[in-house]
């Protein structure tokens, strides 16, 4: 596959995976999900390949979730919202090595979820983490919710969803949804120390672990699997359009008249 979207590189065992969408703050389209779902794969079952590391190209955004440009009503790749999200979503836990989240700046509503689910997030003292579904037309009824509230417990999870606030790497590090948080000009320092710690250690341990950890919550991907049937159903109506319409145009959504 030759890459528009990622950029992908490896080194010393390590793969680096980078979303290459600064103009858009590394928001994600059909064409860059199918982009990091082959550069996953490629990475994680290349033997010489250890620690995979997910990030943003710039200082800005790790992630900002779906490009709203791409979406009205269904976004423009496949799968059944019109993007392979959960797809890409349980690659990152299936890969039988420890995927790093590298978060600069935002880690925005999907972009949140992608730092959730990997199995480490690094960020610097700059980072912002939060959710904006319900004030866009949106949510991730799968890990995005119920693997959240496993990370940061079930009252700052539905605060996360329901309010759609933004918090600093300080918060996120207290409340469990990240492992550390350094100043900004050390991010890479500190995600190259914890690569070279990882790489010392046995590879087929890391993955029997992480698939034990992954046991205890698999459920959730068949909870995810009916939620995402029904996020399908719920972009075609004009609540959720009117989230998407209203980001298009800078204003503030009125859900509430389009509700029937």
């Amino acid at each position: 596959m030759q890459y528009q979207d990622i950029l992908y590189d490896a080194a010393e065992g390590v793969a680096r995976i980078t979303i290459n969408r600064p103009q858009v703050m590394n928001a994600f389209r059909g064409q860059t999900c199918e982009e990091l779902i082959h550069a996953l794969n490629r990475a994680g079952w290349d033997k010489a390949i250890g620690v995979i590391v997910l990030a943003g190209a710039g200082d800005k955004a790790f992630c900002t979730g779906g490009d709203q440009s791409a979406h009205d009503g269904k976004y423009d790749g496949r799968g059944i919202i019109g993007l392979p999200v959960e797809e890409l979503q349980s690659l990152i836990r299936d890969v039988p090595k420890p995927v790093i989240a590298r978060v600069p700046g935002y880690a925005i509503g999907g972009g949140n979820v992608l730092a959730t689910l990997c199995d480490l997030t690094i960020a610097s003292d700059k980072a912002i983490f939060g959710q904006v579904g319900p004030g866009m037309g949106s949510v991730d009824p799968g890990f995005g919710t119920a693997y959240l509230a496993r990370c940061v417990g079930e009252k700052k999870a539905r605060e996360i969803w329901y309010m759609c606030r933004r918090y600093t790497a300080q918060q996120a590090l207290e409340m469990g949804l990240c492992n550390v948080v350094v100043p900004h000009d050390q991010l890479d320092a500190e995600v190259a120390k914890w690569c070279e710690e990882l790489m010392a250690k046995s590879p087929t341990a890391l993955a029997i672990a992480k698939r034990s950890f992954n046991a205890d919550s698999e459920n959730i991907r068949g909870i995810g699997a009916l939620g995402f049937q029904a996020l399908a159903l719920y972009y075609n109506t004009e609540e959720s359009k009117e989230g998407a319409a209203a980001f298009r145009e800078k204003r503030k959504p009125d859900f509430r008249s389009k509700v029937k």
